[in-house]
């Protein structure tokens, strides 16, 4: 199977649908003269042209308020936002706007459109451009929230994002634009909600997301030196979460450690641990562990912000804590 880059994946998403459906159209800053802050968006313009592919100033509220009233009225957007630290600009607009209207008009109208960009650290990026709002917009009735973690999940999630007919928020990563990975040639969708065991374990159940779980991998790799075997979840939506599919493994592997790059309070990691342990309390022979950012803004200093994110070796004490209830 070929290999291709992230950023490809997600190109060859929104090549494929734009040229299905002529009302998906693409907007966001420097998506088109420029191919995309991120290449993302790379040599769109040209085949799509500028009234499918549309450059927009620096004003979120602006044009994603321009996306949804599109969505409304019969159009498939696609809004990049060059990060979603900018998104907190326009989420009166995703919020009361986008999530609510198919309520708010008694199913008269829905708004069918998708929220896309990098979220989260990406290096000495500061406070204000290294944040997570993947728990904020999942805790939204009205959304869909989406954190793919490699090429071929990013492809697939994201066309079946572009036909859902809710809107979504689908989280990418500056750092894994890069990431090159296998992906399938060909028509395939993911559908959204369902989660994937990309490693089967028995000893203990690592639940994770986004480009964090590579952290989880490398864990497990040293873990299983050993003799301690980890399955290893891969959300990738976190709003609908797959609930089904993490007590199914906890079931089994009687012990859970939730990974993801946020802040602890009112996490999709809370979440989960509730969850488990209202409904499959009984298998546990462990408490349920979280590994979460540290609760404070993330600084510029490398060894702090090594400090302060989730580690290899912060995934590999938290599972070795519960290991030893065995």
């Amino acid at each position: 199977m070929r290999e291709i880059q992230f950023r490809e994946a997600l190109r060859e998403a929104m090549n494929e649908e734009m040229r299905r459906d002529d009302s998906i159209f693409l907007m966001g800053e420097e998506v088109a003269e420029y191919n995309g802050a991120y290449k993302v968006s790379q040599g769109m313009l040209a085949e799509f042209g500028a009234k499918r592919v549309l450059d927009t100033p620096i004003a979120e509220l602006g044009f994603a308020g321009i996306g949804v009233g599109a969505a409304m009225n019969g159009l498939r957007p696609i809004i990049e936002f060059m990060t979603f630290n900018f998104s907190l600009v326009a989420i009166d607009q995703i919020i009361n706007g986008a999530a609510k209207i198919l309520s708010m008009s008694g199913g008269q109208y829905s708004a069918p459109i998708v929220f896309r960009g990098p979220t989260g650290n990406a290096g000495q990026l500061g406070a204000q451009h290294s944040q997570n709002f993947d728990s904020w917009y999942a805790n939204c009735p009205g959304l869909k929230v989406v954190v793919p973690s490699n090429p071929a999940d990013a492809k697939g999630l994201l066309k079946a994002s572009i036909r859902d007919n809710d809107p979504v928020i689908f989280m990418e990563s500056e750092v894994m634009y890069g990431d090159k990975g296998p992906v399938p040639e060909g028509e395939y969708l993911i559908p959204l909600g369902v989660a994937d065991i990309k490693r089967a374990g028995t000893d203990v159940t690592i639940v994770s997301f986004g480009k964090i779980i590579k952290l989880a991998y490398q864990a497990a790799d040293l873990l299983e030196k050993e003799g301690i075997s980890c399955e290893i979840i891969d959300l990738r939506t976190i709003r609908p979460i797959d609930y089904a599919c993490i007590i199914e493994s906890v079931k089994k592997t009687n012990r859970l450690v939730v990974v993801e790059e946020a802040w602890p309070l009112a996490s999709i990691s809370s979440e989960i641990a509730y969850h488990v342990q209202r409904y499959a309390f009984d298998y546990l022979d462990a408490p349920v562990m979280r590994i979460t950012n540290r609760d404070l803004p993330l600084p510029y200093a490398p060894t702090l912000i090594e400090a302060i994110l989730p580690s290899v070796k912060r995934i590999y004490d938290a599972v070795k804590s519960v290991s030893y209830a065995k």
